[in-house]
């Protein structure tokens, strides 16, 4: 894995940082946040759409991030494009 940081959290406190890498070999985004809650869990859990299954599958996970780092994953989906156009 070929994982690039683009940025942290700019009010980053003692053991709490989120993160947000991108990885070149997998034009994929890796993004480290706080493990929601049992309320928002359930939100995410019964969310329904088109094409959507309902639930999170074990395979996968919902975290949370500030809206302060927004800039931070521009700039994560903007190396990410110009990964995959390499």
């Amino acid at each position: 894995m070929a994982l690039r940081f683009i940025g942290i959290d700019p009010n980053t406190g003692q053991g709490e940082s989120p993160t947000v890498w991108v990885d070149e070999q997998k034009n994929e985004l890796v993004i480290q946040g706080w493990k929601p809650g049992p309320e928002l869990k359930a939100e995410c859990s019964a969310f329904e759409a088109p094409g959507h299954a309902k639930g999170i599958p074990d395979h996968e996970a919902v975290v949370r991030i500030p809206a302060r780092m927004v800039p931070i994953l521009r700039r994560a989906c903007d190396a990410a494009e110009r990964t995959e156009l390499r």
